[in-house]
């Protein structure tokens, strides 16, 4: 049975600078507000006067995105893209986002590759009858992948036929992005948005990194944005042997050679998609990676 839930918890916490006292504790009372946002229970806790209102936009910028990068709502613009293979008019956000990835996709010589999805597909639906899937099969829905498929523009984005993409290694991050600088531009000026990837702004706000194993150690995150990636942090099977991200060069779940990996960068959604790609990679090449993308810093490789 394939294990696919990797976001249990979502969570914001904001205080505004105009609404603190001088010592630093929050004037206005801290409240929270509940709802659900990327599949999962969300809170958002925010003291600030006008709280109610500046939480509901939060959540619907979020329902927004979702509407955008989400492989399970069926309308969705990544959905149709998907489906159809061409996506016309397509949202900026998207194109946006697909420009970082293809950015990554070079400066990590093709380790992140949204193509993977029919290969995500393929394994999914192997261990969810109990087994892993047969080498012949993983060859044949290799040649669906790969990023010079993708055709990316403000008029169409394209995909050559038989291939999908998922943005599940980026748009949580980008999400967390937009999330900070709404709350920002509503004049808040100590946010922690944890998406599953953070995007601090002010403070020096706790974080711990957790991989599959549990805890891993602990920073202070201040005006940067953090992104995690535990290979077995969700799995394919029940035995927790085959991981959920896959070598887009072979095909299959990334060799065991890290526990977790965690990126610091100026947004959450390049820490996403480098920490994504860099469980892929010997300490070495990640030194090279980041030698090419000198904004970002690793925080751990455990």
């Amino acid at each position: 049975m394939a294990v696919l839930t990797r976001r249990r918890f979502l969570s914001i916490s904001a205080a505004g600078a105009a609404v603190t006292a001088a010592g630093g504790a929050p004037a206005a009372p801290v409240r929270r507000w509940e709802g659900r946002a990327l599949g999962a229970r969300a809170a958002i806790r925010l003291a600030h006067p006008d709280g109610a209102r500046i939480a509901a936009r939060a959540f619907a910028e979020i329902d927004r995105l979702e509407d955008i990068f989400s492989l399970y709502r069926a309308g969705s613009a990544l959905a149709r893209l998907n489906r159809d293979g061409r996506l016309d008019a397509p949202p900026v956000e998207l194109v946006e986002c697909l420009g970082l990835c293809g950015a990554v996709h070079r400066a990590t010589e093709g380790r992140f590759d949204p193509t993977v999805q029919p290969l995500w597909t393929l394994h999914a639906e192997a261990h969810a009858a109990g087994r892993a899937p047969e080498g012949a099969a993983v060859a044949a829905t290799l040649d669906r992948v790969g990023w010079d498929g993708v055709g990316v523009s403000g008029a169409a984005i394209t995909l050559r036929p038989g291939m999908a993409l998922t943005l599940n290694g980026v748009a949580q991050g980008y999400i967390a992005d937009r999330v900070a600088a709404l709350l920002r531009a509503e004049g808040l000026s100590e946010v922690l948005v944890d998406t599953g990837e953070h995007h601090a702004i002010g403070g020096d706000w706790p974080v711990t990194l957790v991989s599959g194993a549990g805890a891993e150690g602990r920073l202070a995150l201040r005006d940067r944005a953090l992104a995690s990636s535990a290979p077995r942090g969700t799995v394919f099977d029940a035995a927790g042997a085959a991981g959920h991200i896959l070598d887009p060069r072979a095909g299959v779940p990334a060799a065991p050679r890290w526990r977790l990996v965690s990126v610091t960068a100026p947004r959450a959604a390049l820490a996403d998609a480098l920490s994504t790609a860099l469980v892929l990679m010997t300490r070495e090449e990640i030194a090279r990676t980041l030698a090419a993308v000198p904004e970002a810093r690793l925080a751990a490789a455990v």
